[in-house]
């Protein structure tokens, strides 16, 4: 089967403490998992049927790969190198938060090389051509006290081109009817711009020179119920791979069409 078009950024799958902060976060695993986007690898990677994929086991607790270099805190606890979680779960132990030095390094090592990979897929001349790029995460069902809409319900699917600025807006709506097609998502499940307008990646890469847009799953669609809010989330592997194919399926509906016109 042809390859897509489509270049998938996965930033917040991974859930491993960088090997320079590991003397020095107070985090328990829960707490890490609860800041990463749940089962996002499993639920978007696409493999070799897609252009490329770029993902990184690094968890997003301590370097968040969608996030500005220079978004840092305290003016933004939740920024690239962070001080608190979403859910403002302290991450460094007292005294122990990084130094100007080390957020160089993190940065060097971890963020740098993920974003040059992006750039170094959509440059390679030997490559399958690439259309589009995909941003993609997977959001918890209420917004986190951080987030913009914390303790919101949110819906099924969230959509972000930064209000029109990172793709063209007729490119948004039909991607949006793939995935009403592929998922049996009704028209009020599904958003645009709203709670998410697109972040770092999709507003440095959009355009430049493939629209991109930023892709947020509810993990309602395949998330057991959690019993206590101490426990790490399950998914049954099954449903992970039903999501992961209708995923696939959106993306060859969107291609058959011929959304340039």
């Amino acid at each position: 089967m042809e390859r897509l078009p489509v270049l998938l950024s996965i930033p917040h799958s991974g859930t491993k403490v960088p090997e320079e902060l590991k003397d020095r976060i107070c985090l328990e695993q829960v707490d890490i998992w609860d800041d990463s986007d749940a089962f996002s690898l499993e639920v978007y990677d696409l493999g070799d049927r897609v252009a490329h994929v770029v993902s990184t086991d690094i968890a997003r607790a301590f370097v968040d790969m969608n996030r500005a270099p220079d978004d840092l805190p305290p003016k933004n606890p939740d920024g690239v190198i962070k001080s608190h979680t979403c859910y403002r779960r302290v991450v460094y132990r007292t005294g122990l938060e990084p130094d100007e030095s080390l957020i160089r390094r993190l940065l060097g090592k971890y963020h740098q090389p993920y974003h040059q990979r992006i750039r170094d897929a959509l440059a390679e001349s030997n490559s399958p051509r690439i259309e589009l790029g995909l941003d993609c995460h997977s959001m918890s069902a209420l917004g986190p006290d951080v987030a913009p809409d914390p303790g919101k319900k949110r819906p099924m699917l969230c959509l972000g081109n930064v209000h029109g600025r990172t793709c063209p807006q007729e490119m948004i709506g039909r991607l949006a009817d793939c995935f009403g097609q592929a998922f049996g998502f009704k028209t009020s499940e599904v958003t645009q711009n709203q709670p998410f307008a697109g972040a770092y990646t999709t507003r440095a890469s959009g355009g430049n020179p493939i629209p991109w847009i930023q892709v947020e799953m509810n993990q309602a669609l395949y998330l057991e119920p959690r019993h206590s809010d101490r426990e790490i989330l399950r998914s049954d592997q099954t449903r992970l791979q039903e999501v992961n194919r209708r995923f696939e399926q959106t993306l060859r509906l969107f291609f058959a069409q011929d959304w340039r016109r």
